[in-house]
């Protein structure tokens, strides 16, 4: 049977450097929270029990993950005195559970991968394992001291630590896993007799090595995965280390980006093969293209779904819409949520779709808006027609069916109905259904005033 998995984020931080009213945990990296990046991660893993202890802004950071998570059970506890990591990992000591090991994570480490916490877990054969890293500068950062075997004794933080101490590059990460009876065997027992005084998490550290407990250390894939955020500079140059990876797997599976710097991704992305993705493109939510897909650039698109073979001119904005093979798009056209593009349809120039289908091989040329609306196959809605689906109150619906044409300048007044094949002329304000086959004006017969003055200026 496998021992219990529980899971502590350390979230109690001010984020003073970050200069805002917003809790640190709360700063988004690629169109998430940091520290939503560390549950979605976390919970990949088979997960028991979820502490997160909060201090500064507490109430938002709950009311804000317990809206955005609300499928997760997670213990909330409070560190109402910031006394070091120690001291925040011993107040969840009556919530956790004393079977089972404990992963010890930050709110403000956003990127530490499932695969490594995995393995981090797996290391722990004797009641302990860490995650460490050598770097070239480690200053500022706790130092891991080995005895001549190569074994762990200690974790020197950098203001404790002497002259030969400081030399050191291996350096604490302060991502464990710990069985949670040494947790609640050691934590009480921690002392703040140190240069910050505060009660220090590596402390365990020397307690299970002198209980003569094997401490097993590893190193993550990617050193990103080890750093943490103080500040809107080191939030920035997180935020570009992370899209370079998702670029860099994208481009392995054979999308190619025009320039692998401009280009943004808050969310998921899975493409097909043969795309195209042009400078400042952003991608949010879940998004999914087919293969052949060119995207030029300047688009936004947010939880849609692109079939095979589409392309997607400068500045469209799509968002939450079904796109089908084949179909053209833009320039600067916005879908709107809930709007479904068949196979072979097109979507021109500054046009607005929303709530609507648009049957196969149908165009919405330019400057015009569908809403609330179910068009049929091989339709024709020429430039500046507007579907009239809003009376103040009520939205309704406005149905075109199957080979009609809509001339240009129109206005169908839901709810109504265009038959099979029927024509609408240019400028016609539609208020009635019109019959298959038939061609409905709705517009007044043309005068002409001759030896007309224009005014003149004054």
């Amino acid at each position: 049977m496998t021992a219990p998995l529980s899971v502590i984020i350390l979230a109690a931080g001010k984020g003073t450097r970050m200069q805002s009213a917003k809790p640190k945990v709360l700063q988004t990296l690629a169109g998430k929270s940091l520290l939503g990046h560390v549950l979605d991660t976390c919970h990949q893993l088979t997960v028991d029990d979820t502490i997160i202890v909060h201090g500064f802004g507490g109430e938002q950071v709950q009311a804000d993950i317990n809206e955005q998570y609300a499928h997760l059970p997670i213990t909330w506890v409070a560190q109402t005195e910031q006394l070091g990591t120690g001291h925040a990992v011993k107040v969840t000591l009556s919530e956790l559970p004393k079977e089972g090991q404990s992963l010890i994570l930050y709110g403000d480490v956003p990127l530490v991968s499932c695969q490594t916490l995995t393995a981090l877990k797996s290391a722990n054969t004797d009641g302990m394992s860490m995650l460490t890293l050598t770097v070239e500068n480690p200053f500022g950062l706790g130092r891991i001291k080995r005895d001549k075997e190569g074994n762990i004794e200690a974790i020197v933080e950098q203001k404790d630590a002497n002259a030969d101490e400081q030399k050191i590059q291996e350096i604490n990460s302060g991502i464990y896993c710990v069985d949670n009876a040494l947790l609640h065997k050691y934590l009480p027992k921690l002392s703040n007799d140190n240069a910050q005084q505060e009660y220090y998490l590596t402390d365990i550290v020397k307690m299970a090595v002198a209980e003569g407990i094997n401490i097993v250390a590893i190193e993550p894939e990617h050193s990103f995965e080890i750093e943490g955020v103080n500040n809107r500079q080191q939030l920035a140059s997180l935020e570009r280390t992370w899209q370079g990876k998702l670029v860099a797997d994208l481009q392995e599976a054979g999308v190619q980006f025009a320039d692998p710097t401009r280009v943004d991704i808050r969310g998921s992305l899975s493409a097909g093969q043969d795309v195209f993705v042009d400078v400042g493109v952003v991608f949010e939510g879940d998004c999914v293209l087919g293969d052949n897909v060119y995207i030029e650039a300047g688009c936004v698109i947010k939880n849609a779904h692109i079939g095979n073979a589409c392309h997607l001119k400068p500045y469209c904005v799509i968002d939450s819409a079904h796109i089908g093979n084949g179909v053209d798009i833009g320039p600067f056209a916005h879908l709107r949520p809930d709007t479904v593009l068949s196979n072979n349809s097109k979507v021109g120039n500054f046009v607005e779709i929303k709530k609507s289908t648009i049957g196969q091989g149908s165009k919405v040329n330019h400057l015009s808006y569908v809403g609330d609306a179910t068009v049929g196959t091989n339709v024709n809605i020429g430039a500046g027609v507007i579907t009239c689906n809003y009376d103040g109150v009520n939205k309704s619906q406005t149905i075109i069916e199957d080979n009609a044409f809509i001339g240009s300048n129109a206005s169908l007044v839901a709810p109504v109905t265009i038959g099979d094949t029927a024509t609408v002329a240019a400028g016609s304000v539609i208020t009635k259904n019109v019959d298959n086959n038939a061609l409905a004006f709705g517009r007044a017969r043309q005068t002409q005033k001759n030896d007309f003055q224009r005014p003149t200026k004054k």
